[in-house]
């Protein structure tokens, strides 16, 4: 039986919501990834900064845009050190400047990917997978894709249907 692993990051706090500001308890990418645990089975693992964002959303997008613009890969509090026992990996996260935030960069780069399956899962608030797929054809070497997954923030919640649809289609 495959082994998946479903690696995220996801902002709690203030978030845009439907076109304003809203304080999520758990964070939308969060809520995907456990439906895909759920559906398919499979490890958790959280992409965490040691230094955080900005508690306000404003800050927190201009922080992320800076990353982003000079290649930042911010330090995390845990690391993986390896995939291998996996054969299917999901990479979660909400969508930043029309990708990943670097932060899940920053894991990635460190992974051996030859032989896996990734798919990408993108929350966001109109953005869809942005530039994500492209974004880690570059980075995961070696892995086969699936077809990736948005979920529009605001709805993540009410999501779990589709969500399970398509990861037991992905595995």
């Amino acid at each position: 039986m495959a082994k998946n692993l479903i690696i995220y990051y996801s902002r709690k706090g203030e978030n845009y919501w439907n076109g304003s500001i809203r304080n999520l308890t758990k964070g939308n990418t969060e809520i995907v990834a456990e439906f895909i645990q759920k559906a398919v089975g499979g490890d958790l693992f959280e992409v965490e900064t040691v230094k955080e964002y900005a508690a306000d959303y404003y800050v927190c997008i201009e922080e992320a845009q800076q990353e982003l613009r000079s290649g930042a890969r911010p330090e995390l509090k845990k690391y993986l050190d390896n995939v291998k026992d996996y054969d299917n990996i999901f990479v979660c996260g909400p969508c930043w400047w029309g990708t990943f935030p670097c932060a899940i960069f920053t894991q990635l780069e460190r992974l051996d990917f030859s032989g896996k399956k990734v798919m990408a899962v993108m929350t966001h608030e109109g953005s869809g997978l942005g530039s994500c797929e492209s974004e880690l054809k570059k980075i995961c070497k070696g892995a086969s894709f699936g077809a990736g997954l948005s979920i529009h923030g605001a709805d993540a919640s009410k999501s779990e249907s589709k969500v399970v649809s398509w990861a037991q289609k992905s595995v």
